[in-house]
């Protein structure tokens, strides 16, 4: 995640614990920039995972014996269930219920699957009555995320059922936003972890030796062994109950380690163990080397052993995602991890670069030449490795637009160009900086490192300061020198303060090419945590080319009976406040009735008693009967309303505005 710090320094009054204070408010202030950015991407992220639905994944259900919403003549021996893609099912997997919830299933689960075609069945008892039945279902993916459903099918004619369909679905609640964080923070710290340190040895050899960029290397690596070890505490909650408190279930943890997103997870850790030693040898014993040759050993092989460990960090994705299934996946896999690998080498030496520019502002103008040269080939590795990626998850033109992963791609492309955009403005800064204000290069070298020095002097007046204000020595070596007027030395303190920040602003603000530099590298972070953002919620996202094979599975016919429906049917009761208009919204891919009534003005109109039925004459079906019960004013909703067959269904809405005062009023609705 972008860092940036300012360079204001707050002031507390001094005291005995005055110069804790000062440094700890330092420190605060230094991330306040960085707080405001992850309010931001958190905001973002807020908002696409509560659009996004939690059962989008990689499988999906394609088909069923029987159908949903069918009606059968009689019993069946079993229910069968066909995927997209190969799922992973646990014995409690096919649950089918009665209309009283009475399971009547065998509860033996049984895999049918044959070459490319994935099918499970589970038995059903015999002797099953007539009515509407209901089968829940829940599996993983093979991608690693979870998907579940449920549908009804009726033996003989529909009936009513205590079944409500489950509305929210495996993976979502509590536990899927949390483990959608814990995702989202695991690629922002492998960005800042891989591309932080690959901006020092690469870009910024000196950056070893400064703290703001070593703080934002080790953040990166914190972050991602922090969010390693949530996603796999999460992980069995996540993919079956959805409640938080088995995130500590030992048992359920065992089932994690067994599957391949555990291991994944746990390879993940045992790498950034690796990675911790590096980071130590980066940022110690590179960092101390003064002879070049012993720099230029150790940095190659610092590099070359940070590569490898990068790259394994990067397959722990690959592995255990979107790559490993569907199409071409032994091709895949080694493009998803040189797109994750490309990421991190922008963006996070984009993160890495700001840090430079707001809390080192002499940084090298040869660092930011060879960080421009970075980031022009990891934008050339993203787009054609994107290209192939798009192709593959996307499948058609048509899915770019009509299936919600295709649309987050255009979301995720659009924010890709703006960046791009932002890039070339940071591009023709850095061409500028070689020969600032007409200078020659050495002399601009020569400017920079006395912009360096005084900085550097600005520094040690801020540490003279603090040791000055010592609370140990104020209270141990000289505690007859306490200033006897408080408010008075609080003033001078927050004079002295000010000066130092004003210095340092001068400081840092003295090459007004870099202040511009700085500026739109902030403005690329800022899009860039965005970017990011949109890149989690596409990850578990059900592939454009999934979505497409669903629909084509069920068939031209079947689609339009899932679409949502609506009419409006006025009515008159005939009393007091009786007039006015029901409309009706049905959603047959959710079994979902929403009525609500409003007066002639607009406004919603409460009434004692709402019916509905639904009548297909021609098929002699109904009337199918529906009492929803009261949400709030004006509106009335009913789970579980089922339609067996698409048709011209005739809608019935009984309204009763008092004891005496009742109509019931009849329009048609095309269902399918």
């Amino acid at each position: 995640m972008p860092t940036a710090a300012p360079s204001a320094v707050p002031v507390v009054p001094p005291g005995p614990w005055s110069a804790g204070h000062r440094r700890t408010a330092r420190r605060t202030t230094a991330r306040s920039a960085a707080l405001t950015l992850l309010l931001l991407a958190a905001a973002l992220l807020g908002s696409l995972l509560a659009g996004a639905s939690p059962a989008s994944a990689h499988a999906a259900l394609i088909g069923s014996d029987p159908k949903q919403g069918s009606v059968v003549g009689e019993a069946p021996k079993d229910v069968t269930l066909t995927f997209s893609e190969s799922v992973a099912l646990s014995g409690d997997a096919i649950r089918v219920l009665d209309p009283k919830g009475k399971r009547v299933d065998t509860g033996k689960l049984r895999d049918l699957s044959s070459g490319k075609v994935v099918k499970y069945g589970i038995g059903l008892h015999s002797g099953l009555p007539d009515g509407t039945f209901t089968v829940a279902w829940k599996a993983v993916s093979a991608d690693s995320h979870p998907v579940s459903g449920a549908f009804t099918f009726s033996v003989g004619e529909p009936s009513k059922t205590s079944v409500a369909v489950p509305q929210q679905r495996t993976g979502g609640g509590v536990v899927g936003t949390l483990y959608g964080i814990a995702r989202y923070a695991a690629y922002a710290g492998f960005v800042l972890l891989v591309g932080g340190a690959a901006f020092v040895l690469a870009c910024w050899p000196r950056g070893a030796t400064v703290r703001p960029v070593q703080r934002l290397v080790v953040q990166g690596w914190a972050v991602l062994t922090g969010s390693t070890i949530v996603l796999l505490l999460l992980r069995s909650p996540y993919t079956g109950s959805g409640r938080l408190v088995d995130a500590f279930d030992l048992a359920g943890l065992r089932a994690v380690l067994e599957t391949k997103p555990g291991a994944a997870l746990v390879s993940r850790l045992l790498l950034l163990a690796a990675a911790a030693l590096f980071v130590a040898v980066l940022f110690g014993a590179y960092a101390r080397r003064e002879d070049p040759k012993e720099r230029r050993d150790l940095a190659f092989g610092v590099g070359v052993g940070g590569a490898v460990v990068a790259t394994g960090l990067a397959a722990t994705w690959a592995l255990a995602e979107h790559a490993s299934t569907g199409i071409q996946p032994g091709v895949a896999m080694p493009v998803d991890v040189v797109h994750l690998l490309a990421v991190a080498a922008w963006l996070g030496g984009l993160t890495a670069l700001l840090v430079a520019l707001h809390r080192d502002p002499s940084v090298e103008r040869t660092a930011v030449h060879r960080f421009s040269r970075v980031a022009f080939g990891s934008v050339l590795v993203l787009a054609a490795t994107g290209l192939y990626q798009s192709w593959r998850q996307v499948g058609s033109w048509d899915a770019l637009t009509s299936t919600s992963y295709g649309q987050l791609l255009l979301v995720k492309v659009g924010l890709v160009v703006v960046l791009v955009g932002i890039a070339s403005i940071s591009r023709r800064w850095t061409a500028r900086l070689p020969a600032a204000d007409g200078t020659t290069g050495a002399k601009a070298e020569a400017e920079a490192e006395d912009r360096s020095d005084e900085l550097d002097e600005v520094l040690d007046e801020e540490q003279d300061q603090e040791q000055d204000e010592d609370p140990h020595e104020e209270l141990v070596e000289e505690p007859a020198t306490v200033p006897a007027d408080p408010r008075r030395a609080a003033q001078l303190a927050r004079q002295r303060a000010a000066q130092v920040t004003a210095r340092r602003k001068r400081v840092r603000d003295a090459d007004p090419k870099r202040s511009g530099l700085r500026r739109s590298v902030l403005a690329e972070a800022s899009i860039a945590v965005v970017l990011l953002a949109v890149t989690t919620v596409l990850t578990s996202t059900e592939p454009g080319r999934t979505e497409e094979a669903v629909r084509a599975a069920n068939g031209a016919a079947a689609a339009p009976s899932q679409r949502p429906v609506s009419v409006r049917i006025p009515f008159d009761t005939g009393g007091e406040d009786g007039k006015g208009t029901a409309k009706i919204d049905l959603d047959p891919a959710t079994n979902l009735l929403h009525v609500r009534l409003t007066r002639p003005n607009g406004k919603p109109l409460d009434v004692p008693e709402v019916k509905v039925a639904f009548t297909l004459e021609p098929e002699d079906l109904g009337p199918l009967p529906v009492q929803p019960p009261r949400v709030e004013t004006g509106h009335w909703s009913a789970s579980g309303v089922q339609i067996p067959m698409p048709g011209d269904w005739e809608v019935s809405v009984t309204v009763r505005s008092s004891d005496i005062d009742q109509v019931t009023e009849t329009r048609n609705m095309k269902i399918g």
